[in-house]
């Protein structure tokens, strides 16, 4: 089996197009070329990718496998066109990078000037996700994902594993008191993050393992600085992550409470992500890299 890799740009504008004509039209080619190039394919590969007539093409079975890996084999060889490329040169062109709604506004934003000063031409276009992205289908570049992962063409790179805190204003502990046990705090939460607010939310209490059902009579958000504001006019007592707290508990807007009900596990492990099967690009790595540093600093 010998076939030419510059026959796969050919067989794959063929297939987006479904057209042999408008196919050598978008590459500037002549339709014999085209088709040249299809039967030398399947003449090195031994089988048929394409059912062709002067009207109609219809793609075979081995020729949607085929496609698949023809997509992944060009991309690769991009991919390690701009990395070499990025030897010689500075990181440049667009990037697309999902990342989450919290994290983008209270984390990315105030940071993006530096990286931007660093990095002016490469074209960032950042969106924002209040749930995972399909990197692949979107053609995502980078995404920061929240919790573990079960995508296995993804690459992952941690980047912050927060905790929780329960926190209020001291305006409400004041007029509350707060005193007690695991059982004094449900009626004071009135709101939380929505991934919290299950029956059986787990803590622990002098070492002992308990439960919470926050999933009842609170009202739930999909994003923690919306708790967050929520709580800081008065709204009861919360749980957050570290990083959507640190600055007010510092400020002595948010104290900390029911210190004794500590939390099983991490609040949520952030990761940036990308597709295992592609090469990292130097503009790629140049924000991973920014990533990595602005989490170092939280």
């Amino acid at each position: 089996m010998n076939w030419n890799l510059d026959d796969l740009p050919l067989f794959v504008a063929v297939c987006d197009q479904m057209n042999i004509t408008a196919a050598a039209e978008e590459l500037g080619l002549a339709k014999s070329t085209i088709s040249k190039a299809l039967t030398r394919l399947e003449r090195s590969l031994g089988v048929r990718l394409l059912e062709r007539n002067s009207r109609n093409i219809r793609m075979t079975s081995e020729g949607r496998v085929f496609l698949e890996q023809a997509r992944m084999i060009l991309e690769q060889v991009n991919e390690a066109d701009a990395t070499m490329a990025g030897l010689v040169s500075e990181p440049a062109g667009p990037l697309v990078v999902a990342l989450p709604m919290a994290f983008a506004r209270e984390i990315v934003a105030p940071r993006l000037r530096r990286f931007y000063e660093r990095f002016p031409a490469i074209e960032l276009e950042i969106v924002i996700t209040s749930h995972p992205v399909d990197v692949i289908r979107d053609r995502i570049d980078l995404a920061v994902q929240v919790g573990h992962l079960d995508d296995s063409e993804l690459i992952a790179r941690r980047l912050y594993e927060s905790r929780l805190c329960w926190v209020t204003t001291p305006e409400y502990l004041a007029s509350h008191g707060l005193n007690g046990g695991i059982e004094s705090l449900v009626p004071h939460i009135h709101i939380c993050e929505k991934r919290y607010g299950i029956q059986g939310f787990p803590v622990r209490v002098n070492g002992e393992k308990r439960q919470l059902d926050l999933s009842r009579g609170i009202i739930h958000v999909n994003d923690p600085i919306a708790v967050r504001e929520a709580v800081l006019s008065g709204l009861g007592v919360t749980l957050l992550p570290d990083q959507y707290c640190k600055r007010h508990l510092a400020r002595g807007e948010l104290v900390q409470v029911f210190k004794a009900v500590e939390f099983e596990a991490s609040a949520s492990i952030l990761s940036a992500v990308y597709p295992s099967r592609r090469l990292l690009s130097n503009k790629t790595r140049a924000f991973l890299e920014f990533l990595v540093e602005t989490c170092e600093g939280m």
